[in-house]
């Protein structure tokens, strides 16, 4: 009796102190809720020279589910790039390139630091700059972004157009 006393206590105390924390969660979940979808859609990879980090590169993808069976939408993101001791336009240098499962990109378009894009995603800094880049239409439902550098070797970022974790393989139990 004592236990089951006890145990109704630590439930009715649990639930009426996480309701009011929950609310304002929720409330601030919400108000942001662009920004953490986003943030589940973005990758970062670094290129290291020894210990030392040359360039960064974070990739936001701009893709919004379809029920269209043959969607044929370009792969649109966001690049922000840190390269050290590097002032210019990135792509216009030799020596840096971004691919697509191998293919190179439609366009590059680069994005001020007080563009609408921007405020929405995460891995905003002041010291990298930031671009719209397009590429082909791909089938596939998984693909990597290839940041390849000259210098610093190359990285890849993967992405995918459904759930990450609909693309492993599970054991089946027995």
């Amino acid at each position: 009796m004592h236990n089951i006393l006890f145990i109704l206590s630590a439930i009715v105390l649990f639930v009426g102190c996480s309701t009011k924390e929950q609310e304002s969660l929720m409330q601030a979940y919400e108000k942001d809720k662009n920004y953490h979808m986003q943030l589940q859609k973005t990758e970062k990879i670094q290129l290291y020279d020894g210990q030392v980090t040359k360039a960064m590169l974070t990739a936001t993808y701009l893709f919004e589910q379809s029920v269209d069976k043959n969607d044929t939408r370009d792969e649109v993101f966001i690049v922000g790039i840190y390269v050290e001791d590097d002032e210019g336009s990135l792509f216009n240098n030799k020596g840096y390139i971004l691919t697509l499962n191998e293919v190179a990109p439609k366009s590059i378009k680069s994005l001020k630091e007080n563009d609408p894009l921007l405020k929405e995603i995460s891995f905003v800094s002041e010291w990298s700059q930031f671009y719209l880049v397009t590429f082909p239409h791909t089938s596939s439902k998984s693909f990597k972004l290839i940041f390849k550098s000259d210098m610093y070797g190359k990285g890849e970022l993967h992405f995918a157009k459904v759930a990450k974790f609909t693309l492993t393989k599970t054991k089946k139990a027995f």
